[in-house]
């Protein structure tokens, strides 16, 4: 196992750019120069996407960019004491020590359990007095050893840093000076203390979770059991993050007074805490304000009027100490069904472009066989085998005289394909409605949520009808398991009260009130979209607005559910010859191809308008926007967005509304340039993409150009 950190992964005192870009792409640099990068541009990348999410400046003079990424195969961990200091987006001022966390994305549990110990060492104030203090990068690597335990040499100067101003360290910590204790000894001593201490000591419990669950999980969880021992209040906290998860046991719960939740994403099995008083914030609040969480759950806990776990994710938080709004929990919401529906598409949607590119088109046609009529895909699939191969000549009275022209193995292969390729796109609105039905009311919401996805299915009332199907089926699960119910049946509750009385009412509301309309409302939708094709200006018209949609936030709500309309569409269409959605499908894909490739046009066609930062994501971008990845543009809309979102934007819609003028299709739901085996007229995507990224890159640098501070001048300095 590669050691996390060694002397040439550190720099001291080190000038590594004005802003965070510019540092963390110097960071992944001097990871890729040790010789643990294969693709520094990706790490950089990597990290700089989990930057937009939320800043990782923290209080203290501290930075801590990281990120999960496909750039590294062994954690790593980059170390800059800066000079001078940068800002990273904490309340308190500029970081000069910055961290760059590199996680792979299959790391082992050894190697997360020490990314674990080392984001709980940064809220020790000796431990981060000994990175100032070091004197060479061995001090360095010697302090983060000790915090790590991987380490037993006698301490260097660096790590006997003073003692924090408010006395000994957190709890939990060591200063490595002391002598060494028996274990068992000091289990027992602290057992009797725990017990001595019980009843007079209160008792909270706490769950912490970051999207990706490296540094902030466990640094949230830290600042609050040292703010708790500070409060001499007892604390359990359970760290939802990359190391896995040890959930709280039942009893440990049960005797909390109030819960603190400090998450970015749902927290998982919420229903275990229904009923507790709740303080709930995102993961970095207990890094900043530890001890006011601490003294707000003691509040929570002796106001009866207070706002408590429901037992459910999302609704029960909107009336918390929280964030979150009504909005954000609806788009949340939507967000966590479309998230778990992707993988149907894009499964079912790649297999039914391979079986097109091996069986051939004429495959999806009914036609007779032996006198019989079938379904040609399925009956080749269903009946044949690599050890009897199908004859394709025995499938006749094909529409327009279509004939099977492939050989008899391609086309046994391509039938195959399609008919899983047909189940997976089976599964798309059950999922969509089943996830919905979990964000709002997690598991027992699953069952009535996948149960309206199905019956949307048999209602042919498409995504609409999964979507308020999942709606329903997870607010009346909800309710359901808000109810105050006798001991005997708590229980039975989540595995068959809720999932089959919700899963009843909800079927009679959807079938017996909302089915009519429904039906009417989704054959009213489907003719317009239908009609499109005899209307162009209208169907150019909604190719530029799906343009639009996909590149104002990237990957975020908007470009979402323009992708979501596509694939939804998609899932009817795919095995059809000619259809609107397949058309919808080319301007989605197409219009999120250009943001990246245009950008990276830019910095080659005008370098001096772009950071050094930016230089370099424009070398990754270009793969990105090639593979139908919009986020590659992220960095370059976050450093300038008032002159990059509107260029892009203008880019996107161009594509979108020529894909349709030119009528460009599409039967693989991503994938990019990579997928041109399933593109209708190819010539007409590449022009369309073409124009898009011409537009947006030269929106872009004339943009740029227009305005007075040029970063040319900086440019000039990092090359002096």
């Amino acid at each position: 196992m590669a050691d996390l950190i060694s002397e040439n992964l550190v720099r001291l005192d080190a000038d590594l750019g004005a802003d965070k870009e510019a540092v963390i792409r110097a960071l992944a640099e001097i990871v890729g120069t040790a010789g643990r990068s294969h693709d520094v541009a990706g790490l950089a990348a990597d990290a700089m996407a989990r930057e937009t999410t939320s800043p990782t400046g923290l209080p203290g003079g501290i930075a801590i960019p990281h990120c999960r990424t496909e750039g590294v195969t062994e954690p790593t961990l980059a170390f800059a004491r800066l000079s001078p200091a940068v800002a990273f987006g904490a309340k308190d001022g500029p970081a000069e020590l910055a961290f760059l966390i590199a996680a792979p994305a299959g790391g082992d549990a050894t190697h997360l359990q020490l990314l674990t110990k080392l984001a709980r060492a940064l809220v020790k104030p000796t431990f981060t007095q000994g990175l100032r203090a070091a004197k060479t990068p061995a001090d360095v690597v010697a302090v983060v050893n000790e915090a790590l335990g991987l380490s037993d040499p006698e301490p260097s100067a660096a790590t006997q840093a003073p003692p924090a101003a408010d006395g000994a360290p957190a709890a939990g910590s060591s200063s490595g000076t002391e002598p060494a204790e028996d274990p068992s000894a000091a289990a027992a001593v602290q057992g009797a203390t725990h017990a001595a201490d019980a009843p007079a000591r209160r008792r909270l419990v706490a769950v912490t979770a970051c999207p990706t669950g490296i540094a902030h999980t466990y640094m949230a969880a830290e600042a609050l059991e040292a703010a708790a021992e500070r409060a001499g209040v007892t604390l359990d906290v359970e760290t939802q993050g990359s190391a896995g998860a040890t959930p709280l046991s039942p009893d440990t719960i049960s005797r909390a007074e109030a819960v603190i939740f400090a998450v970015d994403v749902g927290v998982r099995d919420r229903a275990r805490f229904a009923g507790k008083p709740l303080v709930s914030s995102g993961v970095k609040r207990p890094i900043e304000e530890a001890d006011t969480m601490i003294a707000e759950a003691l509040r929570a806990a002796d106001n009866p009027g207070t706002a408590r776990v429901e037992g459910s994710v999302g609704t029960s938080q909107a009336g918390a100490t929280s964030d979150a709004s009504w909005g954000a929990t609806v788009r949340r919401v939507l967000m966590t069904g479309v998230s778990y529906m992707i993988p149907f598409v894009a499964a079912g949607g790649l297999l039914i472009a391979l079986g097109f590119l091996l069986g051939g088109y004429e495959i999806v046609f009914g036609s007779s066989f032996q006198g019989d009529a079938v379904n040609t895909a399925q009956h080749i699939a269903l009946n044949a085998s690599l050890f009897d191969l199908p004859d394709p000549a025995a499938y006749t009275d094909m529409p327009n005289g279509a004939v099977l022209t492939n050989g008899p193995l391609l086309t046994y292969l391509g039938a195959l394909l399609i008919v899983l390729g047909q189940a997976a796109f089976g599964f798309l609105v059950p999922a969509l409605a089943g996830y919905i039905a979990y964000a709002i009311a997690d598991r027992p919401g699953i069952a009535p949520g996948f149960v309206m996805g199905a019956v949307a299915g048999v209602l042919n009332t498409g995504f609409i009808g999964g979507i308020i199907g999942g709606v329903i089926a997870g607010l009346v699960a909800h309710w359901l398991a808000t109810r105050t119910v006798p001991s005997w049946s708590r229980g039975l509750m989540p595995v068959l009260i809720i999932p089959l009385v919700a899963t009843l009412v909800t079927g009679l509301i959807m079938v017996v009130i909302l089915g009519k309309p429904l039906i009417e409302l989704t054959a009213a939708l489907t003719s317009g979209l239908n009609g499109l094709g005899d209307r162009p200006g209208l169907a150019i018209l909604l190719g530029a607005v799906l343009g639009l949609m996909m590149a104002f936030d990237m990957g975020g709500p908007l470009n979402k559910t323009a992708y979501a309309f596509a694939t939804t569409g998609l899932g009817a269409a795919a095995t059809a010859t000619d259809a609107p959605e397949l058309k919808v499908m080319a301007a989605v894909m197409l219009a999120g191809m250009v943001p990246p490739i245009a950008l990276a046009l830019a910095t080659v066609v005008r370098p001096r308008l772009f950071t050094p930062a930016e230089k370099e994501n424009g070398k990754a971008a270009w793969l990105m926007g090639a593979s139908f990845i919009t986020e590659g543009a992220i960095p370059f809309a976050a450093a300038d967005p008032l002159r990059v979102i509107p260029s892009i934007m203008l880019g996107s819609a161009v594509t979108g509304g020529l894909a349709e003028a030119l009528d460009v299709s599409l039967r693989a739901p991503h994938g990019g340039i990579f997928v041109l085996f399933a593109v209708g007229n190819i010539a007409g995507f590449l022009i369309a993409l073409a124009a898009g990224v011409l537009v947006a890159a030269g929106a872009v640098v004339a943009l740029k150009s227009a305005r007075k501070d040029q970063p040319a001048a900086a440019d000039q300095l990092v090359a002096a």
